[in-house]
This record gives C-alpha cells, structure tokens and sequence, in this order.
C-alpha cells in the first residue's frame, strides 16, 4: 500500500484501516450474500438462519464487552486487531466444506468472536489517530471502505458463482481475507499512552512520562474508572431499543426470494443497497462534524422504517429493488455517525469501554431480533417481523430527537465536551 510522504502519521491509520476495512469485507461479503442459499441447499431455513446468525451475534457481544475493557487497559491494541482479522478470516473458507448447519454456526461463531474481539480496540485506535473534530469523518472514511468491500464482494461471486458454485466462492474469499491481515499487520501504527500517533510535543513529552511504566493503563485505571455520561445511556438506550427490531439482513434476502427473485441474483441486493452505503458513509462522517449528529441517526432510523414496510407489503420487484438502494443510505446516516457519537460521549481513558458496552448492548439487542424475527416468520410470515422492525424504528428515531432537542436546550457544554 503506498501512502503519500506527505500524509500526517496520525492520519496514515485511518487510511490503512480503510484499506484492510475493503478487502476483509470483500471475503466477508463473498460468502455472506450467498449464505442464506448455501443453508437452504443442505436443508436449513428461516429459522435455522435466525438461530444461527442470533447465536453468532451474541458470541461477538460478548467478545466485544471484553474487548472493550481490555483496550483501556493495555499499551498495546494493535496485537489484539491484527488477531481479530488473522482468524475470522482463516476460519470464513472453511464454510466450503461443511455439509450441515452447525458446522456453519461453529465458523460463523469464530468468525463473530474474532470480529467481536477486535472491535473497540480498532475504533479506539481510529479515534485516537485523528482530531476531535475530524472523528465523524475518519468513521464516516472507515465505512465508506467498508462498504465498497462490500460491493467488490458480490459482484466478485456473481462471477464465480456459475463457474465455480457457492463452496468455490467461500475458497476465494481466502484471496482477499489474507490481503487485510497483511496490510493491518504492517502499515498500521500503534497508538496509545506512551505510543501517540504523532509527534507533538506534548505528544512526546508523554512518551517520555510513561516510556519506563509497561502497564500504563492499567496503572492509571487501578485509581478512578471515568465515567460514561448520561447522554451516552440515554442514547444507548434508543439505540437498543432499535436492534430489538434490526435482525440480519438475510431476512431482507430471503423475502426477496420469497418473492420471487432468483437465489442467483441475491450477490446483486448487497451489491445495489452497498452502493449507496459507500457513495453517502464519508460524506455523512464529515458532515456529522459540522451539524447534529443526533439529527442524522434519526434520519438514518426513518429510512430503515421505510425500507422495512415496503419489505413487508412487497408490492413488485421494481420496489424491493429501490428500497435495496435506500437501504444503504441508512447505514450510512447511523453507522459512522453512532461511532462518532460514542466518541463524543465517552472520556479519553474510558472509550474502549464505551464502544465494549455499545456493541454488547446492541448485538444481544440483534441476538434477540434474529432470533424474534425468524420465529415471528415461521408462525406469522414475513409481514409481521418486518413491520414491528418498521415501527421500532420510528419510536427510536423519535428518542434519539429528544436527546437532540436536550442538547440544543441545554446550558451546559455541548455533547463533544462532555467527559462524564
């Protein structure tokens, strides 16, 4: 990867996320968008997938959590993600040889408790290599990569696919799963207390402050924990009660075969609803610098609603193909931006504990969802599942707008000076 002389160091970890972001999401979306026609091909269904996508979620959650307070704790975060990616991406071509839907819930479980682990320590690692008020943008970079990955992916099966079947694309997607272990491996920096991502010299004069103290952190935080403020809960809350109503996308999958659109074509939904994903998640990052977050994630939950009733109502082909597209621009109203919004929210020594708390708190809220939304299916059909999604959403939405207009009232700093 050839990075500009002139590029900052603190920036250089954004860009080299970016690119190990494009390339893991590449294998992972390889495999992905074909599962729910690789379980039905060895005699699984809806409720199978919901059982194994909820347990997979829930083994990240955890892992998460763990994560998340072991980064506060450490000098050293870089090791934790480069192990993260080596292993999900080891286990995810193992998916070609299984022949029964538990040996796809045990990948899908290393591969969740790999990405689980090394979550917060590599937003952490993000946030810390750029100014405050550049994070919206640095996520909003991140999952713009992310998600173009995640368009490089199906159209790379829709290729293979015909002339390779679905356990020939799982074996391809080793191609670019190693790639992004072998870019975080070398071009990523260390950041941390005794390591900063630049050299200023305050910078410096930290490194000097703690060169001789292997354990930083750890000594820091055997005193006083921060705390997480109010806000932060108020909005985790909202965010939550939303997941209750997210399950996996397969669902969105497996309603448009249910309606009639071929397996084959499935690689090309994630390739429709990623496209806008990518083309709006850096814009919406930079623009959360400059106007309410709590605005855009609202917005981000609106369109969610809206994407999920014309799911359940399917009222033509023609209609589930341009929510597809409307799908992505949810993601990215809420996903860089959230991000930022935990950075926000959450104290310099306290953020892998508040991205940890974040992510288990809303993927045991997605472990419920998965798991509701595919017994709801096998007992109502698709409608019910998918309009309590729709409606969960807007009260979400309308939550996270009181957290909006408190901000807006409040005497007080504004959410971005906030250290609990």
């Amino acid at each position: 990867m050839h990075v500009r002389p002139e590029t900052p160091p603190s920036e250089r970890n954004v860009y080299a996320f970016g690119a190990t972001s494009l390339l893991n999401d590449t294998a992972s979306e390889m495999a992905y968008w074909v599962l729910p026609a690789f379980l039905v091909s060895i005699g699984a269904g809806p409720a199978t997938l919901g059982v194994i996508e909820g347990v997979a979620e829930s083994v990240a959650s955890f892992a998460k959590l763990l994560s998340g307070y072991f980064a506060d704790r450490v000098p050293r975060r870089k090791p934790v993600v480069v192990a993260g990616y080596a292993v999900a991406n080891a286990v995810k071509p193992l998916l070609a040889l299984a022949n029964a839907w538990w040996q796809v819930l045990l990948i899908r479980f290393a591969d969740r408790l790999a990405k689980g682990v090394r979550g917060a320590p590599r937003d952490v690692l993000v946030a810390a290599s750029v100014p405050a008020e550049k994070v919206g943008s640095a996520f909003g970079l991140l999952q713009a990569m992310d998600s173009a990955g995640a368009i490089a992916g199906p159209l790379l099966a829709l290729a293979l696919i015909g002339h390779f079947g679905m356990r020939g694309i799982f074996w391809a997607a080793a191609v670019p799963g190693l790639a992004s272990v072998l870019v975080v491996s070398l071009w990523v920096k260390e950041c941390g207390v005794g390591q900063p991502c630049s050299e200023t010299p305050t910078a410096r004069l930290e490194a000097n402050q703690h060169r001789d103290n292997p354990f930083p952190r750890a000594a820091a935080s055997s005193n006083a924990r921060p705390r997480l403020s109010a806000r932060y809960y108020y909005v985790l809350f909202a965010v939550a009660l939303f997941s209750v109503g997210n399950s996996s996308d397969m669902f969105l999958v497996l309603r448009a075969q249910e309606t009639g659109i071929a397996a084959r074509y499935t690689p090309l939904l994630g390739l429709v609803f990623n496209i806008t994903y990518t083309a709006f998640s850096w814009p919406a990052g930079r623009i959360s610098d400059r106007v309410s977050k709590y605005a855009l994630v609202a917005a981000g939950y609106a369109v969610f609603a809206a994407v999920y009733a014309a799911f359940a109502f399917a009222p033509s082909h023609a209609v589930l193909w341009s929510m597809m597209a409307l799908y992505g621009l949810y993601y990215a109203l809420t996903a860089p931006v959230l991000k930022a919004l935990v950075v926000d929210n959450a104290p310099e020594e306290a953020r892998g504990r508040a991205f940890g708390v974040f992510y288990f708190v809303t993927s045991i809220a997605a472990l419920a969802a998965s798991v509701l939304a595919g017994e709801l299916w096998k007992h109502f059909g698709a409608k019910v599942p998918l309009l309590l999604s729709s409606v969960l959403a807007i009260v979400a939405a309308a939550l996270v707008m009181v957290a909006e207009r408190a901000r807006v009232g409040s005497a007080g700093p504004p959410p971005a000076a906030i250290r609990g």
